[in-house]
Order: C-alpha cells, then sequence, then structure tokens
C-alpha cells in the first residue's frame, strides 16, 4: 500500500520552545503529537527527556528501550520505567497493539535492520513517530562535493569514525521505505537548519533537499 504524506503541525517552532523547554527540537515536535493519557513505547530514549516530559506534562504510561548502560542510569534516576535492550533484537518481546505510539527518535540510522525495527513498531504500536537527519540536506551534499569528506552539521555531529550512525537516509529513502513496507504517513514535518518546520512535503524535491531533519507519523495503513 503506497503512503500519503501530508505536510505541516499545528505547533510552531516558537510555540514548542514555550510548552517544552529544553528539549531538542525533534522531541518538542514529537510530543506535540502525543495525545495526553495514552500509552508510549520509546524506543532508543537516551537520557528519558521526551519520556519525562510526557509524563509529567501528558500523563502518559510510558515506557522505554535504551541500549547505553549510561541512558538507562538517566532514566532510572528520573524514576523512568526504562529497560536495557537492542532495538534490532528486542522489540519481538513486546505483544501487539501494545501501545498507543512508538517512537523512534534519531535511532533509525544506528539500527542494523531499520526495516525490521519499522515493521515491529506498527505492530506494537497503533502509531509510530519517527525522526531522523536527512542525509540529502543541502549543506550535506555541498559539504561532500567541495570537501570530499563526511559532513558534520548539527545532527550529524560526530566524526564518521565516532558516529554510532550505520544506515544513514534522506527524506525519500524514508518515505520509500514506508512504500515498501506497507506504511502509511499520516504526517510530516521537515526541519530547515535553525530547527524551524518547512512548508515542504516530506515526499516532495525541496523537502529532501531543504530540510536537515525529518518527523514522520505513521499509521499500519490499515
Amino acid at each position: 500500500m503506497s503512503s500519503q504524506t501530508q505536510s505541516g503541525g499545528h505547533l510552531t517552532n516558537d510555540d514548542a520552545k514555550r510548552t517544552a523547554p529544553g528539549l531538542r527540537v525533534d522531541l518538542r515536535l514529537i510530543a506535540d503529537k502525543i495525545n495526553a493519557g495514552t500509552r508510549v513505547l520509546d524506543v532508543g530514549c537516551g537520557d528519558g527527556a521526551l519520556l519525562n516530559y510526557l509524563a509529567t506534562h501528558k500523563d502518559v504510561d510510558g515506557r522505554g528501550i535504551e541500549l547505553s548502560q549510561s541512558g538507562v542510569n538517566a532514566c532510572v534516576a528520573r524514576g523512568l520505567a526504562v529497560i536495557q535492550g537492542n532495538a534490532d533484537t528486542d522489540l519481538s518481546d513486546y505483544p501487539s497493539g501494545a501501545f498507543d505510539y512508538v517512537i523512534l527518535s534519531q535511532t533509525l540510522q544506528a539500527v542494523h535492520q531499520p526495516h525490521k525495527v519499522m515493521s515491529e513498531m506498527l505492530r506494537i504500536g497503533t502509531r509510530g513517530i519517527v525522526s531522523f537527519p536527512n542525509f540529502g540536506y543541502w549543506r550535506v551534499r555541498w559539504d561532500l562535493l567541495t570537501h570530499g569528506r563526511m559532513p558534520i552539521t548539527e545532527t550529524l555531529n560526530q566524526a564518521w569514525y565516532e558516529t554510532p550512525n550505520i544506515h544513514m537516509c534522506t527524506v525519500k529513502d524514508f518515505v520509500l521505505l514506508c512504500d515498501d513496507l506497507g506504511i502509511a504517513i499520516e504526517q510530516s514535518i521537515t526541519v530547515d537548519h535553525n530547527g524551524r518546520p518547512t512548508p515542504f512535503q516530506g515526499s516532495g524535491f525541496l523537502a529532501n533537499l531543504l530540510s536537515e531533519q525529518g518527523v514522520f507519523v505513521l499509521g499500519n495503513g490499515i
């Protein structure tokens, strides 16, 4: 089933900064898409900043899975229900339909089997929300063209030999993957270098060229 893409969101970047201060821009946009009182699984939840915000401000029943021990420790220190686990292997342990939302923020590019993780997300949750850096961004292309080296940007901020990213993709690549998996794109938000949502649809040429990162709300296509 082909994905259908809609652009935009009802939260502006300035609004997001006021309502979720201290959160990374993609996490602010993700938080806006989560309804209060829902069940949430955050895959690759890091230090638990998003889960903590959702629990505090939206009364969600939040759970997390994080690979790094330091991340798990930070989450536990905040009183969050987070376990150490691997998205590539451990999502199969969760029952189908256990969550309203499954979140994958800046993690897709670090997993070994992105297509499998995406499919598991939409099995476990009614909706998935994914954010990732866009390797098709014009600054990335320009850096590769002019310097011939792997670029370093706000969202790709580590040297190639230190980064956990192993499967970089573009916005267009992601949309095509959703098509291949029969996952419906219910909403897309593309974000520019200054952290502002752009007016471009996630499947379009300009979105692929001018957005530094993307945030996508996904459904199972049924």
